[in-house]
C-alpha cells in the first residue's frame, strides 16, 4: 500500500521554524497499529491522519499520533492538515470542519493566517500540592503557582526563567507526563515551553493543545481576550490567541510547506 505524506512547519512564517508536522491524507482508516508505526518511523512530534467524514456537517475525521502513542488533541498537526487541504488538495470552502477525540474542531482561512476554533480547557489551581522533584526536573529554583487540566502548568515569574530552564528529561519522564512552563512575556502577552518525554517528545517546538489551556489561564489573569503568545523552543513559534467564550478558544498561526513524498507500507 502506498500513501502520500507531507511535512509542514506550523506556527511559523519561515522554513525550519515552528513545529514540523507530518500529515497523511487517507480515503479510509488504516489500523491504529499501523498509524502508530508510521508515526514512530516519521519521528516528528506528531503525525496527523485524516479521512473524509460520513457525519453530516463534518468534512474530515482526524487523529494524531506521537512516536509513542495516540493523543486526544494536537494543534500544530491540525493547522498543518488544514494548510495542506487549503493549499495543496483543493479544498474550496473557507472553513474546514474536523471531528476528533476532543470533539468538533474548525479551521478558517484568513489571508495569511489559519485560525483554529478549539475547546477551552481552563486549568484549575493546584498550588497546595507541589509534586516532588518538579523543580529538579525543570532545572528551576522558584515556582509562582501550579495549575492543571490535561497537563501540569507551572507558572514562573518571568520570560528569562522559561527561556533558561534546563530540564532533566530522565527525571521528568520518571515522575511526570506533560509539563507546560509559562510566564508573562517581554514582547508578547505570555510565553511558554512544553515537555512530554513520556510521549516520546522531550520538548515540543510549538504546542496548540497547550494553548487550549494557556489561553483561558492568561486571559483571566491579564483581563484581556486577545493575546499574543510565543513558544520559546529552539525553533520558536508565534500564536495569535483569543478567548472566544467559556467553551472555545481561537488559535491562529501560519504554516510553511516543506516536502511531499510517498511511503510504502
Amino acid at each position: 500500500m502506498k500513501l502520500a505524506i507531507y511535512q509542514i512547519d506550523a506556527f511559523t512564517a519561515k522554513l525550519f521554524g515552528g513545529n514540523p508536522a507530518a500529515v497523511i491524507p487517507l480515503q479510509e482508516w488504516i489500523s491504529d497499529e499501523l498509524m502508530q508505526q508510521i508515526s514512530m518511523e516519521n519521528n516528528v512530534s506528531d503525525t496527523g491522519f485524516f479521512v473524509p467524514s460520513s457525519t453530516p456537517g463534518i468534512d474530515f475525521d482526524i487523529k494524531w499520533f506521537t512516536p509513542c502513542n495516540e493523543i486526544n488533541l494536537c494543534g500544530h498537526a491540525t493547522l498543518a492538515a488544514a494548510f495542506l487541504l487549503f493549499n495543496k488538495l483543493g479544498f474550496k470552502k473557507s472553513t474546514i470542519h474536523f471531528s476528533s477525540q476532543s470533539g468538533k474542531l474548525f479551521v478558517t482561512k484568513n489571508n495569511h493566517l489559519l485560525t483554529m476554533d478549539f475547546p477551552c480547557w481552563k486549568p484549575k489551581q493546584i498550588s497546595n500540592t507541589l509534586p516532588p522533584f518538579l523543580k529538579e526536573a525543570l532545572g528551576i529554583q522558584e515556582i509562582v503557582d501550579l495549575y492543571q487540566h490535561r497537563d501540569l502548568i507551572v507558572e514562573v515569574a518571568n520570560e528569562t526563567i522559561v527561556k533558561n530552564c534546563t530540564p532533566d528529561f530522565t527525571l521528568m519522564k520518571k515522575h511526570f507526563d506533560k509539563i507546560i512552563i509559562t510566564a508573562p512575556g517581554d514582547s508578547s502577552d505570555f510565553v511558554s515551553r512544553f515537555f512530554a518525554p513520556a510521549s516520546g517528545i522531550e520538548e515540543d517546538p510549538v504546542t496548540g493543545s497547550a494553548h487550549s489551556q494557556l489561553i483561558p489561564f492568561w486571559s483571566s489573569k491579564l483581563g484581556k481576550s486577545s493575546l499574543k503568545a510565543l513558544q520559546l523552543s529552539a525553533r520558536g513559534g508565534e500564536l495569535w490567541c483569543e478567548q472566544l467564550n467559556e467553551e472555545r478558544v481561537l488559535i491562529s498561526g501560519q504554516c510553511v510547506f516543506y516536502m511531499q513524498g510517498e511511503i510504502t507500507v
